[in-house]
């Protein structure tokens, strides 16, 4: 008995391992295959955690809406939703304060949060779109961050108008996006 015991522990142990192995590769390959300098990669990291601060410090916000930011290239998406525009202008105003440098892109909808059903949907909408821009041999995903909110799919990164309408052409055509939002900044092929 001690034997499986230690047997079952081993094979747990090994497999975290493998997976933390597997999402750090993945990972460095993401932040290699990046357009974006590593600086840059880092200041987005740092902007979203900063958003999410004086988002959830604000008491109104936290407890009547749902709104995230996602940084790209120094540029800031908000998406979300606020029960009324007060609380959407509230919202941008704070973001607005951080006086981050780059464009801030409103897509706060008015409306209630969303559900714990449709928070669900939408991270498994982003899997399909993910998973299919994986599987397509003509598209780099590795430079795409994709993000659903309640059936509209926002597509952000640094990459070419060939592999943007790729991956919008992907995006559109997966089960269950009601919309797809484009916010490419986009470089020139090389020569």
């Amino acid at each position: 008995m001690r034997f499986l015991l230690l047997l079952g522990m081993t094979v747990w142990i090994l497999t975290g391992c493998a997976g933390a192995m597997m999402a750090g590769t993945v990972g460095g390959a993401v932040v290699l295959n990046d357009e974006r300098p590593i600086t840059t990669q880092l200041d987005d990291t740092n902007t979203e955690f900063r958003i999410t601060s004086v988002l959830s410090g604000d008491e109104e916000l936290k407890s009547q809406a749902n709104i995230s930011g996602l940084s790209m290239n120094g540029n800031v998406l908000l998406i979300g939703q606020a029960p009324n525009s007060h609380l959407r202008d509230k919202a941008v105003q704070l973001v607005q304060g951080l006086q981050l440098g780059g464009k801030i892109h409103n897509q706060i909808r008015i409306g209630n949060p969303v559900s714990f059903t449709t928070r669900s949907n939408d991270s498994w909408i982003t899997t399909k779109v993910k998973g299919r821009m994986l599987n397509d041999k003509n598209l780099d995903m590795t430079r795409i961050k994709v993000v659903t909110e309640n059936g509209e799919v926002f597509l952000l990164g640094v990459i070419s108008r060939e592999q943007a309408d790729i991956a919008t052409d992907i995006a559109r055509n997966t089960s269950g996006v009601r919309k797809v939002i484009r916010m490419f900044d986009y470089i020139e092929p090389k020569q």
